[in-house]
Formats: C-alpha cells, structure tokens, sequence
C-alpha cells in the first residue's frame, strides 16, 4: 500500500537540499519524491513500505533537524 509521507528538515543551504535528496533517494520503496512548502523546507515521499521512523532517522544524522509532519495513504 502507498504512503505519502512529509517531512520538515531543516536545510540552510543548497548543499542541504543535495544531502536530503541522496539520502531519501537511496532508501528502499521510495517511488517519487518532492520538495513544497514556501521556503522548499517539506519532504514528500511517496512509495510503498517506507519506514517512515527509519527515513527521519537517516536525515537527522546526516542534514540537520528533522520532524515528520504527516503520514498518509496516497491516492
């Protein structure tokens, strides 16, 4: 079952962006993946068995403050 999962990272640079990218790229069943919000601060991951804890996990060590905003089924 698909999951739409967003998070807010905290990213100051284009750099930050880069690293978010990578590491929510290599994570296993994650079809597509976004940025939205006004300053371009929301993840959004979609795919199928994403572990959403793990996913938050990965990008605290590796960008900075993450928090997960929502976890849904995608449409």
């Amino acid at each position: 079952m698909k999951q739409k999962i967003v998070f807010k990272v905290q990213m100051n640079c284009e750099r930050c962006r880069i690293k978010t990218l990578k590491v929510v790229s290599d994570a296993d069943g994650v079809d597509s993946m976004g940025f939205e919000g006004e300053r371009k601060e929301n993840v959004v991951v979609t795919g199928d068995g994403v572990d959403a804890a793990t996913l938050a996990s990965c990008l605290r060590k590796k960008v900075g403050h993450t928090e997960i905003v929502s976890v849904a089924l995608a449409k």
